[in-house]
């Protein structure tokens, strides 16, 4: 059982000025998205685990392969993302559970040399509902400046029986970041950033 794919969506955004100020170097963010027939539309299915296990794998290896193509190899991402959006005669279920499955998420990790989980999101929608893909530090979850959303939308889907499945990734943080990050407000507030397990 392989994934009915009906597209490949690509989207990406080189930034060169932000906050009226030019980045040092251009901020990349971007996106790969397939989108697919969703198997289990208009019906309610007990075990979703056949589905998943046959579709995760093919759907992970080939986003993570566009994704580091766009950024021209795994190495470069610094901050990275997934989504779902599933149509409207889907459950959110369906959504999530093709993207919460080390089948899925496994390849693009291990392609960034990552140590973090994947942020994520899992929507309903119609065609041309927006995408967006919550990034974060592929190393550290407390790196505020990678807290960052690559937002998308496909004009076209999801239609009602289908799926969007989305990687995200960016090559820097914020061009201009300046808020901190979440151990110096841990340290104002008297917790042992040194010793996770007393936070």
């Amino acid at each position: 059982m392989q994934p009915d794919i009906r597209k490949i969506v690509t989207y990406q955004e080189d930034v060169l000025v932000e906050g009226f100020k030019p980045a040092a170097e251009p901020w990349v963010m971007c996106a790969a998205a397939a989108v697919v027939k969703n198997p289990w539309a208009g019906r309610f299915v007990e075990d979703l685990s056949p589905v998943i296990q046959a579709f995760g794998p093919p759907l992970g290896a080939l986003l993570t392969e566009r994704v580091t193509a766009m950024t021209g190899s795994g190495e470069r991402i610094e901050a990275f993302g997934k989504a779902a959006v599933v149509g409207l005669d889907g459950e959110i279920e369906h959504a999530s559970g093709l993207i919460h499955t080390l089948r899925f998420g496994n390849h693009f990790r291990q392609a960034v040399g990552a140590k973090s989980y994947l942020a994520f999101t899992n929507t309903r929608g119609g065609a041309n509902a927006p995408i967006q893909i919550p990034l974060m530090d592929k190393n550290d979850a407390g790196r505020r400046s990678h807290y960052l959303t690559v937002h998308f939308a496909i004009s076209d889907a999801p239609r009602a029986d289908e799926l969007v499945i989305a990687l995200g990734a960016a090559t820097s943080g914020r061009p201009h970041h300046r808020i901190g990050d979440r151990y110096q407000d841990l340290k104002e507030m008297g917790h042992d950033v040194d010793n996770p397990a007393a936070v």
